[in-house]
């Protein structure tokens, strides 16, 4: 399998190892050691399912209680997936990356805990799998604006198909993330 560093320290891009002839394909998912050596590892609490149409726009989302990484892919259709760090700590606080994964290309996006993260739908429909270290805490759940002009996150659809919470949420400099890295910046 081959492995992509991204622009953000820690979030990964996964291009496993396909097993492709006239029948249809075989890949794994996920394998212990193999995630292990490339600094994956468990456990893994919770694998969820998300299908949406064309033009739906899920994000950024984020979980204050018991963080979540997440081994994102897509088991049908195309997405434009974005990671955006709110360590409080970072020197990359506020930066984002986004790539294109897909049934097609089978990448696989690591996004450890400490990171935002969003999809917008290139198809119709996707259905994109999570594999997440902790549970999901519906309670514990935070949005930061997908449109936030401060991150500038260039995403590759107009007009997106958005939750009412989604579009209402904060920017991310009026969030309890902006908070948390002032006060990190000032202890330092």
């Amino acid at each position: 399998m081959n492995v992509i560093e991204t622009s953000l320290p820690g979030v990964l891009v996964i291009e496993p190892i396909v097993h492709a002839d006239k029948r249809g394909f075989f890949q794994e998912i996920w394998q212990d050691q193999r995630y292990a050596d490339i600094g994956i590892s468990g456990p893994f609490s919770q694998d969820s399912v998300s299908a949406s149409r064309n033009r739906v726009l899920r994000g950024l989302h984020v979980q204050v209680i018991e963080p979540q990484g997440k081994l994102v892919y897509v088991l049908g259709g195309s997405v434009f997936d974005v990671a955006v760090d709110i360590r409080p700590d970072s020197a990359h606080f506020g930066r984002w990356f986004g790539t294109t994964i897909s049934e097609v290309d089978h990448r696989q996006i690591w996004i450890p805990p400490g990171f935002a993260h969003g999809f917008c739908v290139l198809s119709e429909p996707a259905t994109l799998c999570y594999k997440c270290t902790t549970k999901y805490i519906a309670s514990a759940q935070r949005s930061i604006r997908w449109d936030d002009p401060d991150i500038a996150i260039e995403w590759p659809i107009r007009n997106p198909i958005l939750a009412p919470t989604d579009a209402d949420a904060p920017f991310l400099r009026d969030s309890e993330f902006a908070l948390a890295a002032a006060r990190s910046v000032a202890e330092r």
